[in-house]
This record gives C-alpha cells, sequence and structure tokens, in this order.
C-alpha cells in the first residue's frame, strides 16, 4: 500500500536535509511543499564548505540520482586540512599528500560549498516545490491533518508535517519534550569576502582547504570556498550566559578583534586579519546537543530530521550527513510497503534515527573535548596516525 497516496507532505525547512527529503519522496510520486524562510534561493549562504561521506550524504544524493551533478560541483582538494598551533606553525599539512579522488572508498570525504549544494538539490525538484519567504509562526492540529500559518499572513494544510528546520526548530516541540543541552562551547562564526585582498596570509596559509588551529584550550578553524571568500569559526569555553551577558556588538568588528585579542592572548597576529573588515559577517553559535537517551512516543503524521531531531557541534563533520541520511532513511519507511500506517513508518525511522544520532553525538563530544583540552594537538595527531594506520 502507498502511505503517501492522495496525502500533501510539507516539509519544514530548506536545508540540504529538507530539500534531498523532497527530491527522495518526488522520485517516489509524493506531493510535496518545502516551506523555507529565506526570502529568495539567492539569498548568500553562511557557513564553512561540507564534507559528505560515502554511507550518509553521499549515499543519498546517489539514491536522489544526483551524483554525476555532485562531480561536477565539489571542490577537488578543499579537503585537505592543514593542522597549525596558536602561533601558526604548521604541524600536520595533507597538502604535502598525494591527492586521489576516491569515490566510493570510506576515507574520501569530498567537499562542496553549501551554495552549490542547494542549486543542486533546487534543479532536481519539481517547479514550485519550494515556497519561499515562508517564515512559521505556528503550527496546529486540524482535521486528522495540520495548519501552518507563516509570518507573511499566509497559511497552509498538510496531511504530514516533517521538521527540517534546524538547531532552533520550531517543529521539535510538537514531536518530543527533549531540549538541548548546552555544550560548554560557544563559537564566533564569520566569513571574509575576497579573502585574498582581505586576508591574505591566512588565504594563503589555508590553501584552498582547511586550517585546524589549536591551542590554550581554544580552536579556530578556517575553510576556504570556492566564491573566493574564507569561513571561520573560533570556539572557546564560555558560560552558556556569555552570549546573552557579554555586552559585545557582534556587528561590530572592532569590539571583535578587541575581543579576540583579549580571548585569544598570545596568539600570533596572522589570526586578526579574520576580524580587520568591515564587510566581515559575525554569527555568535552557542553550541548545543540533544541528550543521549532521547526518546519519544511516535506520532501518527509528524516527524523531524536534521538538527531539528539531533543538534550537536560541528567538530566531527557529521552534521549535514545525518541529516541527510534521516532523509533517505525517512523515505525508504514511508515509501515502504512493510508498514501498515504512517505511525508504523515514522516509528521504524526514529528509533533507528535517534540509535544512530545518539552513538554520533558521543563521538562529536568526544572530538569536541579533545579539541579544546591540554594536549589538542598531540591527541589530534594521535588520531590522524591511527586513522592512517586502520587504512581509514
Amino acid at each position: 500500500m502507498n502511505l503517501l497516496q492522495d496525502k500533501q507532505v510539507a516539509i519544514v525547512g530548506g536545508g540540504p536535509g529538507g530539500l534531498t527529503l523532497a527530491r527522495l519522496l518526488q522520485l517516489n510520486g509524493a506531493v510535496v511543499k518545502v516551506y523555507e524562510r529565506d526570502l529568495s534561493p539567492e539569498v548568500r549562504i553562511q557557513g564553512s564548505t561540507l564534507d559528505l561521506h560515502v554511507d550518509s550524504g553521499l549515499k543519498a544524493l546517489e539514491k536522489a540520482g544526483l551524483m554525476n551533478a555532485f562531480k561536477e560541483n565539489y571542490r577537488p582538494g578543499a579537503d585537505l586540512l592543514m593542522v597549525t598551533d596558536q602561533y601558526a606553525n604548521v604541524v600536520y599539512d595533507q597538502h604535502e599528500e598525494v591527492y586521489e579522488e576516491a569515490f566510493g572508498e570510506a576515507h574520501f570525504r569530498p567537499e562542496i560549498d553549501r551554495g552549490p549544494l542547494r542549486r543542486i538539490l533546487l534543479a532536481s525538484l519539481e517547479k514550485e516545490t519550494v515556497v519561499w519567504n515562508k517564515y512559521l509562526i505556528s503550527l496546529s492540529e486540524n482535521e486528522g491533518g495540520w495548519l501552518l500559518q507563516f509570518k507573511d499572513g499566509t497559511v497552509a494544510s498538510a496531511d504530514l508535517v516533517i521538521g527540517a528546520d534546524g538547531a532552533n526548530s520550531k517543529i521539535r516541540k510538537f514531536v518530543t519534550d527533549s531540549t538541548p543541552v548546552y555544550s560548554g562551547v560557544t563559537m564566533v562564526e564569520g566569513t571574509v569576502y575576497e579573502a585574498a585582498k582581505n586576508a591574505p596570509l591566512l588565504w594563503e596559509l589555508t590553501k584552498g582547504g582547511k586550517v585546524f588551529a589549536l591551542g590554550n584550550h581554544r580552536t579556530l578553524i578556517t575553510s576556504a570556498k570556492g566564491d573566493g571568500s574564507l569561513s571561520f569559526y573560533t570556539g572557546c569555553k564560555k558560560e552558556e550566559s556569555w552570549a546573552k551577558n557579554s555586552g559585545i556588538d557582534f556587528n561590530d568588528h572592532h569590539q571583535l578583534l578587541n575581543w579576540f585579542r583579549e580571548e585569544y592572548a598570545g596568539w600570533d597576529v596572522i589570526w586578526e586579519e579574520l576580524f580587520n573588515n568591515i564587510h566581515t559577517h559575525f554569527i555568535l553559535r552557542p553550541q548545543y546537543y540533544m541528550p543521549l537517551d532521547q526518546t519519544w512516543v511516535t506520532r501518527p503524521n509528524i516527524t523531524i530530521i536534521g538538527d531539528a531531531a539531533h543538534v550537536m557541534p560541528p567538530y566531527a563533520g557529521e552534521g549535514v550527513n545525518m541529516a541527510m541520511k534521516d532523509a533517505l532513511e525517512l523515505c525508504e519507511c514511508l515509501t515502504s510497503e512493510i508498514f501498515p500506517d504512517l505511525r508504523s513508518a515514522l516509528k521504524h525511522y526514529e528509533q533507528q534515527m535517534l540509535a544512530r544520532a545518539s552513538a554520533v553525538t558521543q563521538m562529536t563530544l568526544t572530538s569536541t573535548a579533545m579539541l579544546h583540552a591540554d594536549d589538542s594537538i598531540s591527541n589530534l595527531l594521535k588520531m590522524f596516525s591511527s586513522e592512517e594506520e586502520g587504512g581509514e
């Protein structure tokens, strides 16, 4: 039986997880709308590049018939990593190793910028699948389905709602009472545009890939993007309340530079290039994760994927991959003939998703602690060495 026959599916959130799910469902004949709060597809996407993994992000793209498009848009070499200490002394450099494309091998994690990935996914959808400028303000049950109300005054109805609306999900509370737990680390994320001109030393240091700078319980990670910008995020241990009580205007690069000089005292002056440009865009990001033992009673016509279900810090590179794997597994459940009803299909998806999310969250928390510890560099180098020896 077709569980989605004559049903309208609403996906709230047009990130990689939501768009991947929409594509997979449409391939299976489902009627889908994606409601995205961005004003249009032309909105500039912030954030670092994404490394996709063979058993999750890449597998979802393959099932979606989009691997050729991915290979045309990914950035060879953008996955190469350099590790430095706080003085910008290089202690590990993958650029010195022979670069090989190895699609299908577990260790190969090709990078793609967020913008091109979104364009690939959007181009694969039926026209008018994504409805832009739809900021959800309320969700209510309506005759066995759901009524979605948006900030612009419009409403929409759906038989099945899937929250793909990120860390601050509005859909989550309709599915679970679980709330995010503060990890102890807060990031300041930023993007330097025209980095060759505005951060020339760091642009050269990054070599089109990534730099992990570690020291004194702090991290600073830079990532080159195909548009010539340099994205970065700091990471340091702060009280959860610091985000609200710091008194810093995060739109003022002078204040950010002064904060950085104090917080990262003793770090090389080269890193200040990230804060010297008036056009640099900053976002404060306290890092949260969902409880490892979270569980809930499945509802008959609503669920969540991606960060809405299992937000976690970025220090293991799993966020987007988890979201895309969620999309793949949820689609498989919703389009399977083995489940008697939607609730049974959603329950199976949620059970396997929660088990997987718990394991990956634990791994991510271990990585987060390691990178902000006394011996962060030596531990990271040991991890790289053991991976190489294990052939992973």
